[in-house]
C-alpha cells in the first residue's frame, strides 16, 4: 500500500509542478512561495480547530491534530527551515530555466536519498536498485546536453547550481522526513499544519526585509489562481507521501524513487503547455529517468 500511496503523491507533485510554473513565470518569487504555503495552511486550519473544539470527532475521522511537546516542535522547526531554503532556492530556478530542465534535475533527488539511506538508515540496495540509480544520473547528464542547446550553460549558469542545491536540501529533507514520521510518531496532519505553520513565520522575516519595504516589488506581483492551486496539491501530496512513511516496511529510497514518476506530467504536458524547446530530445532521457524507477520499483 505505501508503494501507491507514493504514487498518489507523485500524480499530486506532477500537476503541482505545472502550477508552480504558472505561479513564478514573470512573478515576484517570496510573495508566490508565501501565497503557495499560506493556502495549503489556510486549507489545513479547520482540522486544528476541530482537533481543540471537538477532539473524538477528529480522532473517529482520523484527522486529529494532537499536542506535541516543545523539542518536537524544534525538529519540525528544522525540517521548516531546510524545506524554505529550497523552496526559495527552487522558485527561483524555476523562473528562470524551462520546467523541462529543472524537473528532471529535480529527479535526481532519489540518489542523494539513496546515499543517505544507506549510511543513514541501512537500507541495502540489490544491483537493479544500484543499476536504477546510475541510470536516472547518466539520463541527467543527457538532459545538461540537451539544455546547451537552449542556451543554457550548465556549467556557468546560477540558477543550474540554484535547482541543484534545492534538490539536495529537499533529498535532505526526505531523509529527515523518515526520522519525524517514524522515530517521533508524528501524524501526517500534525506534521503538514506545524511545518507550514513555521515555514510561513520564516517567509515573513524574510519578506518584511527584503519584499514589504520595497514598493516596485510588491507592484511587481501579480496574483493568480494557480497560487492557490500550488499549495492545495503540495498539501495532498505530502500527506499520501507521509501517509506511506508510516509503514514501518516503507523504505525511504525507494519511496524517493517512486515520486519520480511526475517527470511525466512536468515534461510532457508541462512542455506542451509552456511552449519549450527540444520536447522530443527530453523524451529519451525522459525514458532513462523512468527506466531506472522501474528498475527501482520492480527489483
Amino acid at each position: 500500500m505505501w508503494m501507491y500511496l507514493g504514487l498518489l503523491a507523485a500524480l499530486f507533485l506532477g500537476l503541482h509542478n505545472l502550477c508552480k510554473k504558472h505561479a513564478v513565470q514573470g512573478n515576484e518569487v517570496f510573495p508566490v512561495l508565501l501565497g503557495t504555503i499560506g493556502s495549503g495552511f489556510i486549507f489545513i486550519l479547520p482540522l486544528f480547530f476541530s482537533s481543540v473544539f471537538l477532539p473524538e470527532y477528529s480522532k473517529a475521522n482520523g484527522f486529529f491534530i494532537p499536542e506535541i511537546p516543545w523539542e518536537v516542535h524544534g525538529f519540525i522547526f528544522i525540517k521548516s527551515a531546510i524545506m524554505a531554503a529550497s523552496w526559495i532556492l527552487a522558485y527561483q530556478a524555476l523562473k528562470h530555466l524551462p520546467i523541462t530542465i529543472v524537473t528532471p534535475i529535480r529527479s535526481a533527488g532519489p540518489f542523494f536519498t539513496f546515499i543517505g539511506a544507506i549510511f543513514i538508515y541501512n537500507e541495502r540496495p540489490n544491483p537493479l536498485q544500484w543499476l536504477g540509480f546510475f541510470v536516472i544520473i547518466f539520463s541527467m547528464m543527457l538532459y545538461s546536453r540537451i539544455g546547451k542547446k537552449e542556451g543554457i550553460n550548465f556549467k556557468r549558469n546560477k540558477w543550474i547550481f540554484a535547482i541543484i542545491a534545492a534538490t539536495f536540501l529537499g533529498a535532505s529533507s526526505g531523509l529527515y522526513d523518515k526520522f519525524l514520521i517514524q522515530s517521533l510518531d508524528l501524524n501526517p496532519q500534525t506534521l503538514i499544519f506545524w511545518f507550514s505553520f513555521y515555514v510561513i513565520l520564516i517567509l515573513l522575516v524574510i519578506l518584511s526585509i527584503s519584499w514589504f519595504p520595497n514598493a516596485e516589488k510588491r507592484k511587481a506581483f501579480t496574483w493568480r489562481w494557480s497560487i492557490p492551486a500550488v499549495g492545495i496539491l503540495l498539501l495532498a501530496a505530502d500527506y499520501f507521501y507521509f501517509k506511506a512513511l508510516q509503514d514501518p516496511e516503507a523504505l525511504i529510497m525507494l519511496l524517493s524513487a517512486i515520486k519520480r514518476s511526475q517527470l511525466i506530467i512536468a515534461v510532457v504536458i508541462g512542455g506542451l503547455i509552456f511552449k519549450e524547446q527540444n520536447k522530443r530530445k527530453k523524451l529519451v532521457p525522459l525514458g532513462g529517468v523512468l527506466l531506472g524507477v522501474f528498475l527501482i520499483l520492480y527489483s
